[in-house]
């Protein structure tokens, strides 16, 4: 598929067998490039696209389907921000969003998903009660087969479903991540 990512691991425009959420000590420091290429190798991984958190993974990991889209969510939102104001003073914490979508789409309807699955991240934060419009340090990719659909925004059919895939599969590891810090 291809893969349009700000993932650490392989991030950009790219051609990916899949993609790993990886994990990593709350006051990771480590050198991230080979940390990642590492973790792909003993996992038996070529091609992957791969995403760095905190978060214990097999905790927090949640996973929603709405139509041909299936989100894949690893949430700890303990260093919250807002777009555009000056982030409270850093602590670990990161919403890694994957989104597979199983049509075929240009690179532009690519960087259209990833904007849709922002707003939906934005909504469900505000809606629940988070004063943020995400962390400092989130990631988000999108795999797609290449194709002709253009569009994927929140007046398509596509759109939706991401938005539907998205906010369950976000509501969802927050809520696993708030439990597992009791």
């Amino acid at each position: 598929m291809k893969a349009l990512s700000n993932a650490p691991h392989r991030g950009g425009l790219t051609t990916a067998n899949g993609f790993f959420f990886m994990r990593v000590p709350k006051n990771y420091s480590g050198d991230y490039r080979a940390d990642c290429l590492k973790f792909e190798r003993e996992n038996g991984l070529e091609n992957f696209v791969g995403f760095m958190t905190a978060a214990d993974v097999e905790k927090v990991l949640a996973v929603s389907r709405s139509g041909n889209v299936t989100a894949y969510i690893t949430a700890g939102i303990t260093n919250p921000a807002i777009a555009g104001e000056v982030p409270p003073p850093w602590k670990p914490g990161t919403i890694n969003i994957a989104v597979v979508i199983e049509d075929g789409l240009t690179i532009g309807a690519m960087a259209n998903a990833i904007m849709t699955a922002t707003e939906a991240k934005t909504y469900t934060l505000l809606k629940l009660g988070y004063n943020a419009t995400g962390t400092t340090s989130d990631g988000i990719g999108v795999f797609a087969f290449e194709g002709e659909k253009e569009w994927a925004g929140t007046a398509t059919e596509l759109g939706i479903d991401i938005g539907r895939a998205v906010r369950k599969a976000l509501e969802e590891s927050l809520k696993k991540w708030e439990k597992s810090r009791e």
